[in-house]
């Protein structure tokens, strides 16, 4: 019997384990996504509106211009200390050129050490994978959809599987756990450990503005009040693995819960990002968002600052213009302090929480000075 090990609190896996996965829970694997378009149209697609069938790229949060704005996707991977990129969509096959030169790039910039691993519904041509591995691709991870789980061995994914298999690199499947499935799953997992695939990935079945009601169409519902699972997927992982463990399998399997991409893979990337980025009047928290205050006015920034500064002996790196945002910013600390001081003065002064992502995503708003009660 295989040991199934438990994993940062919520994930499962019998080995081996991808290094991409390894890099992934450190939150040091940059998110490439490298276009919106996909022809596979799954129903459980988790692609926001705002991504879903658009030619969109991001770096983790950063938006690109263009595929010729490379300067982002660099100082993106510079700003999380980046070890490696996962490169997603949409299909980054459909955009073949542009993925194959950005894993040159990201290879060229970092080293050969920098692990890439990539996503694809569907690979119909041989010198797809040719030349995504002359690019420097380190994994492949195939996602089939679920009508080919049962019968991989008569599609023609297995042509490409096997294709792909002659070269050096990491081969994979990954799919998300539908409750209903699990025979299916089981099916495709033999057959991926008969065909020498190094790993499986089952990720938690969640639901996404993108694909909810799809999911509700088809009978699924809420793990919980405060969960965006769906309900029995991860029941029927813990069952998937619990018999894999029984068998003599070589091929490693993965289950990778929702729980895990917030509390522990995305909190630890934000956190890299933060104390990289973070400035001298921002407060870390233990989440890895970032704590500042904010004034608004419509009075001169520039002016206003000087003036808070000599009155109050503001140091001039805790008090700063933020123009993207038509603010100023200020060590929360010492806006405590001042806060109902300048409200009689036509100030608005707020404690923010925000992330330290370049959409700069905001938390929590708190006026300033805090109303008691």
């Amino acid at each position: 019997m295989k040991e199934i090990i438990k994993w940062l609190s919520s994930n499962l896996y019998i080995p081996p384990l991808s290094p991409g996965c390894t890099l992934c829970a450190q939150g040091a694997k940059m998110v490439l996504f490298i276009t919106g378009h996909c022809n596979t149209h799954c129903f459980y697609c988790p692609l926001s509106i705002k991504k879903q069938g658009r030619d969109h790229i991001f770096a983790d949060e950063w938006k690109l211009t263009d595929e010729h704005d490379t300067e982002k996707l660099i100082k993106e991977a510079q700003l999380i200390g980046a070890k490696g990129a996962g490169i997603t969509g949409g299909d980054p096959l459909l955009v073949l050129n542009r993925t194959c030169s950005y894993i040159q790039l990201l290879k060229e910039t970092f080293g050969n050490t920098f692990h890439i691993h990539l996503y694809t519904p569907l690979i119909k041509e041989k010198k797809d994978i040719d030349s995504l591995v002359t690019a420097g691709l380190d994994e492949l991870r195939f996602h089939p959809p679920p009508h080919y789980w049962p019968h991989m061995e008569k599609s023609f994914l297995k042509d490409m599987i096997h294709h792909a298999k002659e070269y050096p690199l990491d081969v994979a499947l990954e799919i998300p756990v539908m409750p209903d499935k699990e025979k299916d799953i089981l099916s495709l997992i033999s057959w991926a450990d008969k065909n020498q695939i190094d790993w499986v990935n089952l990720n938690e079945l969640e639901y996404s503005e993108g694909n909810y009601k799809k999911l509700d169409h088809l009978g699924y519902s809420y793990k919980s009040d405060i969960s965006a699972s769906v309900q029995g997927s991860e029941i029927t992982a813990l069952n998937i693995m619990d018999y894999c463990s029984t068998q003599d399998l070589t091929v490693g399997v993965h289950y990778c819960s929702s729980k895990f991409k917030d509390a522990i893979q995305l909190k630890n990337r934000i956190t890299r990002r933060a104390n990289r980025t973070a400035k001298p009047y921002d407060v870390i928290t233990p989440d890895g968002t970032l704590l500042r205050g904010i004034i608004t006015t419509k009075n001169d920034h520039h002016q206003t600052i000087k003036l808070l500064q000599k009155k109050y002996a503001i140091p001039s790196d805790l008090i700063e213009n933020d123009t993207k945002n038509s603010r100023i910013n200020i060590a929360a600390w010492i806006l405590q302090d001042i806060a109902e001081e300048l409200k009689k003065q036509g100030f608005q002064c707020h404690m923010v929480e925000e992330y330290p992502t370049a959409d700069q995503l905001m938390v929590e708003k708190i006026e300033l000075p805090i109303k008691e009660t």
